[in-house]
């Protein structure tokens, strides 16, 4: 019952009951990447869409599969020998929200501490 009130009312839970209605009719299976997720297009290749293995976040698209998501590249990775290229690092989840998240020097988060001020600035006043 809980899945089924999950599809109707959230689309960040995996695909949506349109989305599962939509691919059912429309859908043509592409593949799947390491992740899981799965790939779909229409018949005439105008639409493209994934269905998430799990909550939805765009950034755990492997670079490969973005390439062909956003029209950069006409074949899907399944169709050819797709390796990734040197400078293409595996994905890490977004750490926004979390403790390993970016916290610049001077941040109230952040471990160090913010630096003096060295006088180098002068205030703008209104009139001067």
């Amino acid at each position: 019952m809980s899945n089924l009130l999950l599809k109707i009312f959230t689309w960040w839970n995996g695909s949506t009951m349109g989305t599962d209605f939509f691919t059912a009719r429309k859908g043509v299976r592409v593949g799947e990447d390491e992740l899981g997720n799965v790939y779909y297009r229409t018949s005439d290749d105008k639409r493209r869409w994934v269905i998430y293995n799990g909550v939805a976040e765009a950034s755990a698209i492997p670079p490969g599969w973005h390439g062909w998501m956003h029209h950069r590249v006409d074949t899907a990775p399944t169709d050819e020998n797709y390796t990734p290229r040197a400078w293409q690092k595996p994905h890490r989840a977004n750490p926004t929200g979390t403790p390993g998240a970016y916290h610049p020097p001077g941040s109230i988060l952040g471990s160090g501490h913010r630096p003096r001020v060295t006088g180098d600035y002068d205030a703008w006043t209104p009139g001067s």
